[in-house]
Parts: structure tokens; C-alpha cells; sequence
């Protein structure tokens, strides 16, 4: 093994890995306990497990799931977070491989922070479950991290053949929309937007383009019932820390896709719920309501952020601004930026042991919350000078890894592109009208997103020459 960072290629592999996340520890002579064996009521001293206790905490080491090396858990959420999430990182990186977390109020977990131990984690499914049943007995019913951690039956939350099912259904769903067709979608998607603001020489990309734009698209690719923006601000809303603010959207979000489903099963279209309830997997209303909540909250919010966030380094970032105007470096080059430096997934990929296990030195009680940290690991593997050739291959683990990677990283880089492209080829004047260090960052360990992205620009009008958001869309037929 070489000290070089891994290629692209090593972070999207599937492969099951060694089936092995554990080396078995070192015990003093005498000590009854062994990797495959169960402890004895006494022990010699110097035994690191006595019967009732969690193992000690060692330098650089962390016991349990209860404190850190810095006497407590190092917590991913509040301002202080959102303001700075790079030093948090560092800090995190510094403490080990794994750590001792509080990813929302009361909630804690261990955090993954190396890459080639989230890869044991991400690729062993026979030690790690995706299940949460066990861990979420305990879990306040209000919760703020329900929304996104609590069991329901879709590709996120199972393993083994059930897992193959439903993910099976949903990629086999998106694949009946051609690239093209999502092209010419994202397109028109991006118009319909941009004439909102585009006459009035200033906006709000996040509230008025990047926010709107992925929930706008899947209103109609999906065919959901429910007006766009309103749709937008629930699924804001279930990312919350507040418990209140985060359930109240959730039941709003059910409600929206359950009308969906009974309209769907009366009068099926090309969109992706008739899809998903024409596949031969025979999901349940039930079962297609849950990949719908998966889908559609899962997708949005890290869409949303990779938009806003290449935007932003595409006019803060000299070697990337003018992109906007001449190509000198391309829209796939400023994410794979982001995806380094500000990964809209900061930290999730929740994972359970089946058993008692050990990982990075750390002593893991079987069922224990432990999540990968994307933010910690992508920036440790982000090259000094990305734009440098060659740089462009080095590995991040923006859609993970694993049998659970993301099932539509293409089509997520279709749209994500598309949208920055269009909103640039119509406005190349943009430019911020705030000073980088005063944009600020939604609160919350999970997702990392700008709250505003305020610039200006030359206005554009309809009646002016030349191609304009006003100017009719591509159509494009295609849907299998």
C-alpha cells in the first residue's frame, strides 16, 4: 500500500471488501477474554474488560460511545458548527478514526472520520446493519433525527434480498427517464425559475434557484401532487434540529405523498410513482409511500446544496469564476471541489453492528449508532491544488460507497450540472453582493447547504434579442 490517495475508482466499488472490520486486540497474559470469546466474572489486572464495565479509554482512543479524549462528545450541530465545519473536521480527524459524536440535541453516536474505515463499514454487511430497530427504541418520540434515522422499509433502512428489492424498484424507476429527457426536464425546470428573477438584475440563488430546482424537477418527473414550493419548504423543514419544526414537516410530507399514491393507483402516468407501483418488485402503497419519503427527502437537500455550493465557489474562487464566461475550468470541476471542501452530506450513512465488534481501536456495543463522516473524510482526501491535471481522479466519498451508494449519482450530476449551466449561460454577469466571509451555512450535522446566496447581475428581458428563460425549452420524448 502506498502513502498516495486512493483513485475515484476505489470509492465507488461494490464490492463486500474482506467481510472483516476487526483485528483482535492484544489482552495481557491471563485475561479470559478473546475476539470469539465471552468474559468471565473476574479478571487478571490489566485486563481491558471487566464484566459490567466499558472498556478504558486508552491516549488517541476513544471507550464506548460516551466520551471523547477531550472529556465529551464533539458536537455537529449549533452555529458554531455550521459557521466552521472545516476546524470541526480537523478536530475530528485529529481525535482517531472513530469518535464520539452528538449529531443533534441528546443524540449520540460514533463517527467514522478515515476513509479506509468507512469503507470496512460501508462494504461489510455481514457485521453492519442498515437496520435501526434496536437503536431507536430508545429515541425520544420527538426527536429531530427521526426524519432521517428512524426505520422505515426502503433501500436505506434494509439489508440482503429486501435491500436488492427496493433498491432494485427505484433504480429500475429512474432508468425509464433517458438522460436527454432529464437534460431537456432540468432545462426547462431551470427557465421556468430563472424568469422569476432574471428581469430584476439581483435574487437570492439559494431561496429563488438552487432550493427550488431539485423539488420543482421532481414535481413533475414524479408526478406528485403538491405545489412546488410548498413542497420545498417541508423538505427544509425535516432537516430541523428543532424537534417540533422537524415533525410537523414530516406529517405535512406524508400527507402530500400519500394523495400522490391514491391518485397515482386511480390514474397511473409516465412519472416515477406509477412506475413504482407497476414494477414487478409488487411494492405495497405503503412500501412505494417509503421509497417516495426516501427519495424525495433524501435527494432534495443534497442536490440543492452541490448547486448552491458550486455556485458560490464559482464566484468566490478566481480559478473557478471564470468558468462563468470563458470554460477555463468546467462545472464538473468546481463539484468535484465541493464535494471535497463542503460535501452536502456532511455526515450520515448510519450504520448498526450486528455484534460487539471493535473498529479503528474503538470498543463498538452491538446496535450502536455509528455514521460516516463525508465532510471529514472528503476534505482530508482533497487535493492542494485540485485544478492542477491529474487532480481530477482523486477519490471522495460524495455518494459513498458500497452495496448503499447512492442508485442515482448520474442522474444527481445530470441535474446538478445542467441547472448551474443553464443559470450561467443566461446571466454570465453574476457576481455576490455580500463578502464570502459573511455567507452563512444551515445549522445541522447531517446536510451542509447555504442559508442565502445573494448576487446581482445585468438584467435579462423577454423581449430582448437573443436566446432568453423566456425563450421555449427543449422537448425531448424519450420515457421508457
Amino acid at each position: 500500500m502506498t502513502d498516495q490517495p486512493p483513485t475515484a475508482e476505489t470509492d465507488t466499488e461494490n464490492g463486500t471488501g474482506t467481510g472483516t472490520v476487526t483485528e483482535p486486540p492484544t489482552f495481557p497474559s491471563g485475561c479470559p477474554l478473546t475476539y470469539d470469546e465471552e468474559p468471565e466474572p473476574t479478571f487478571p489486572s490489566g485486563c481491558p474488560l471487566t464484566y459490567d464495565e466499558e472498556p478504558a479509554a486508552t491516549p488517541g482512543r476513544t471507550a464506548g460511545a460516551g466520551t471523547g479524549s477531550g472529556g465529551g462528545p464533539i458536537r455537529l450541530h449549533g452555529p458554531e458548527f455550521a459557521a466552521d465545519n472545516a476546524s470541526f473536521y480537523a478536530r475530528l480527524r485529529a481525535e482517531g478514526p472513530v469518535v464520539p459524536v452528538e449529531v443533534a440535541p441528546g443524540v449520540r453516536a460514533l463517527l467514522v472520520t478515515d476513509y479506509r474505515t468507512a469503507l470496512e463499514v460501508l462494504r461489510d454487511t455481514d457485521v453492519w446493519s442498515k437496520d435501526p430497530r434496536v437503536w431507536e427504541r430508545d429515541l425520544a418520540p420527538d426527536s429531530p433525527v427521526r426524519p432521517l434515522l428512524e426505520y422505515r422499509a426502503t433501500a436505506l433502512f434494509v439489508d440482503g434480498e429486501e435491500h436488492r428489492r427496493y433498491r432494485g424498484a427505484i433504480r429500475d424507476s429512474f432508468d425509464r427517464f433517458e438522460p436527454h429527457v432529464l437534460r431537456a426536464t432540468v432545462q426547462r425546470t431551470a427557465d421556468k425559475l430563472i424568469r422569476r428573477f432574471a428581469a430584476k438584475g439581483e435574487a437570492d440563488l439559494m431561496r429563488d434557484f438552487a432550493l427550488g430546482l431539485p423539488i420543482t424537477l421532481f414535481s413533475e418527473l414524479f408526478g406528485l401532487r403538491i405545489e412546488s414550493d410548498r413542497l420545498a419548504a417541508i423538505v427544509v423543514g425535516q432537516a430541523s434540529v428543532r424537534a417540533g419544526e422537524a415533525q410537523a414537516a414530516y406529517a405535512e410530507f406524508v400527507g402530500a405523498m400519500t394523495a400522490t399514491i391514491e391518485a397515482k393507483r386511480a390514474e397511473p402516468g409516465q412519472d416515477l410513482v406509477s412506475y413504482l407501483l407497476a414494477h414487478h418488485a409488487d411494492l405495497s402503497p405503503v412500501e412505494v409511500l417509503d421509497e417516495l419519503l426516501l427519495t424525495v427527502g433524501v435527494a432534495n437537500d443534497p442536490t440543492s446544496g452541490l448547486i448552491g455550493s458550486t455556485l458560490m465557489l464559482m464566484l468566490t474562487d478566481e480559478r473557478y469564476s471564470s468558468s462563468l464566461t470563458d470554460g477555463a475550468l468546467t462545472v464538473h470541476d468546481a463539484m468535484r471541489v465541493v464535494q471535497w471542501h463542503h460535501s452536502p452530506v456532511g455526515n450520515y450513512a448510519a450504520h448498526y453492528p450486528r455484534r460487539d465488534v471493535t473498529l479503528g481501536g474503538v470498543w463498538i456495543d452491538a446496535n450502536s449508532l455509528v455514521m460516516i463522516s463525508f465532510g471529514a473524510i472528503n476534505s482530508a482526501l482533497a487535493p492542494e491544488h485540485p485544478e492542477e491535471a491529474g487532480n481530477g481522479g482523486r477519490a471522495h466519498l460524495g455518494f459513498s460507497a458500497g452495496p448503499h451508494a447512492c442508485p442515482a449519482k448520474t442522474p444527481a450530476t445530470i441535474v446538478a450540472a445542467t441547472a448551474i449551466e443553464r443559470l450561467t449561460s443566461f446571466l454570465p454577469t453574476l457576481e455576490l453582493t455580500v463578502p464570502t466571509d459573511q455567507l452563512t451555512w444551515r445549522e445541522g450535522g447531517f446536510l451542509r447547504s447555504l442559508t442565502s446566496l445573494p448576487v446581482r447581475f445585468t438584467p435579462v428581458n423577454p423581449d430582448q434579442a437573443g436566446a432568453t428563460p423566456w425563450t421555449p425549452g427543449p422537448v425531448a420524448a424519450g420515457v421508457r
